[in-house]
């Protein structure tokens, strides 16, 4: 069984940085992070493979930035120029592979962690 644990988050000021961290028990090829405000769909955010390939959604490039250390099973994103909009719960999330290309969609996904809370004020 795969576990998954996350840290950081919390609270932070528009134009701020926040950054959230996720442990994993073991390796899994793709890991990266997932996102639901109330009242909307579970979005992907950004996504990376253990060779350091990246996917990120569009609403956060230029933004947001993952990163990994494999030798830690670890993931971590850095989110800067928060914006109120940035406010949800964060998922971590990770999978071996991926079976219809698209990094970004949650039902890719079989292993995640409880989330962890970011709101941004205005």
């Amino acid at each position: 069984q795969v576990r998954l644990l996350e840290s950081g988050g919390g609270s932070g000021q528009a134009g701020g940085s926040l950054s959230v961290s996720c442990a994993a028990s073991r390796k899994l090829y793709y890991m990266g992070w997932f996102r639901q405000a109330p009242g909307k769909e579970r979005e992907g955010v950004a996504i990376i493979s253990s060779s350091g390939s990246t996917t990120y959604a569009e609403s956060v490039k230029g933004r947001f930035t993952i990163s990994r250390d494999n030798s830690k099973n670890t993931v971590s994103l850095q989110m800067g120029s928060l914006t109120p909009e940035d406010s949800a719960m964060y998922y971590c999330a990770a999978d071996e592979w991926i079976s219809s290309g698209d990094w970004l969609r949650p039902s890719e996904y079989d292993h995640w962690g409880q989330g962890i809370q970011v709101t941004v004020s205005s």
